[in-house]
């Protein structure tokens, strides 16, 4: 660089990370990976938390102030008290200035569903991941299948039954599900994930007792065919030209991929990439970018299948908008094994931002009346 070249500015990134959620804890550690991969060279990190309660925090110890009060440490009782008359529900742009460009390490409702991603589109800033329509509807698992049904994607069987409905009519809707399901069956909240109120259930009471937790997390329930398969994943990166990487496999270490499986004791087997046929391989790849485009979904994903093990059917489980990026995660394993590092995938995924975005401004937002015929 010459005497009297300036140095280039660094990005603003504001992370976001914590949230309403039962994946907050999650995000906490996700978030930890993202901050602790990007280049302090190119970009000027901004921490900003989301506590469990909606009041949003920044300042260069708000992560560790989550952490610790996820840990049972009182630390946020310093902080000025929160009421549902003050909850500030916007940037603290008095706090943070102006950001290039947000990465919304948020897992769950009220961050991966649309919410955030609608307020940022408000607000004109640039951020990663999915818009607001492939976010909501990549969070709600009922509906994304019904949308990857109609693209001729395959999908197993299940059932969507609603919290009231299970609260005021038990018998008919364990009834319902036994006439199209047989044991076992998975049930799972449809806007939550990280395994989080997930249960595989093998009979009656075991399904009721599967929809009574899963209905603390959500008003909409899916229960879901069970199958005897081998669990891949695959990861998808781009825009409007997306690419997937190679296939995982997942080796749990309980019985399924559960939330314990996933985050605590950390001994399921990742087998990377996973031993499949090239033919297997380009199927799975071709239905995660099938899956990626017809939800409309940007910057990144994660999709997961089911590979039937007695008939070799594939199945696509679901899409994770905002997947995981913790050090055991599946997301940045697999491009890592693709030729992609860590600080590289968060680089182009805030490129990918950038991109969107612009590629955004390029519609008008005004029509002159006058032109009209």
């Amino acid at each position: 660089m010459s005497s009297t070249e300036k140095p280039k500015r660094k990005l603003r990134v504001g992370v976001l990370f914590g949230g309403q959620s039962g994946e907050h804890e999650v995000s906490l550690t996700s978030a930890r990976g993202v901050m602790g991969a990007m280049d302090k060279t190119k970009y000027e990190i901004v921490p900003i938390g989301i506590t469990k309660t909606g009041q949003w925090l920044t300042g260069p110890d708000v992560h560790q102030k989550l952490l610790d009060a996820a840990a049972g440490h009182p630390v946020l009782g310093h902080l000025p008290a929160e009421t549902a008359e003050d909850r500030s529900l916007t940037l603290p742009i008095a706090e943070t200035g102006a950001l290039d460009v947000v990465f919304p390490v948020l897992h769950g409702p009220f961050g991966e569903d649309g919410t955030v991603q609608g307020f940022l589109e408000l607000v004109g800033v640039p951020y990663v991941g999915a818009g607001v329509l492939g976010s909501a509807v990549g969070m709600d698992k009922a509906v994304a299948k019904d949308i990857f049904k109609a693209h001729n994607l395959p999908i197993v069987p299940h059932v969507t039954l609603l919290r009231r409905d299970w609260q005021q009519q038990p018998e008919a809707m364990l009834s319902r599900c036994e006439q199209g399901l047989y044991y076992p069956v998975f049930v799972k909240p449809a806007n939550l994930g990280s395994s989080v109120g997930i249960h595989k259930c093998r009979n009656r009471a075991e399904l009721a007792a599967g929809l009574t937790d899963a209905a603390q997390y959500d008003r909409k329930l899916l229960v879901e065919q069970g199958v005897d398969a081998r669990e891949i994943e695959v990861s998808v990166l781009g825009n409007d030209d997306p690419i997937a990487s190679v296939p995982g496999e997942i080796i749990p270490s309980r019985e399924f991929y559960s939330y314990a499986a996933k985050y605590i004791d950390e001994s399921s087997n990742l087998i990377i990439p996973a031993p499949l046929e090239p033919a297997q391989v380009a199927e799975i790849q071709q239905l995660a970018v099938t899956a990626f485009k017809v939800l409309d979904c940007a910057g990144l994903a994660r999709c997961d299948f089911l590979l039937d093990k007695s008939t070799g059917q594939v199945y696509l489980n679901e899409i994770n908008t905002m997947p995981g990026f913790t050090q055991i995660s599946m997301y940045p394993k697999l491009w890592a094994a693709s030729g992609l590092s860590y600080s590289e995938l968060v680089d182009r995924l805030i490129e990918l931002a950038i991109e969107r975005h612009g590629e955004k401004q390029q519609s008008r937002t005004t029509f002159d009346v006058s032109t009209a015929e």
